[in-house]
């Protein structure tokens, strides 16, 4: 599975929580951090989905809307292969709080990157 993010050093200490997480049960994940969404590099997001099956999981601290994984699905919309693509961001009004509370509320924790591993895996 090719997971990508952008956005803040948090999620991307997520990414390597669910990283550790899945590598000891013997799943490996493909981390992509795009320097940017605008523009993004859709030759690398394309060849980085084939090499690992089609499977992509996107990971956004913010909306969905105009983010990643959007961009994403564009990029992949050219794809000559079947793919199959996850989009994790945050789908509720923000909110105050812990950011490890936060983060699993709104489904981008390191654990709920890892379910959707898992989910996609089977």
């Amino acid at each position: 599975v090719s997971t990508q993010s952008t956005g803040s050093s948090g999620i991307n200490a997520e990414y390597g929580g669910a990283y550790a997480t899945l590598a000891g049960e013997g799943t490996n994940i493909r981390v992509m951090d795009p320097f940017t969404v605008k523009p993004l590099d859709c030759e690398a997001v394309v060849r980085n989905a084939r090499e690992c099956g089609g499977r992509v999981i996107t990971v956004e601290d913010h909306y969905p809307q105009g983010g990643l994984g959007e961009a994403v699905a564009g990029a992949l919309s050219s794809a000559d292969f079947i793919t199959n693509q996850k989009i994790l961001a945050v789908r509720e009004i923000p909110r105050s709080g812990p950011p490890a509370v936060l983060l699993d509320m709104f489904g981008i924790s390191a654990n709920k990157v890892a379910d959707a591993v898992r989910e996609m895996t089977k």
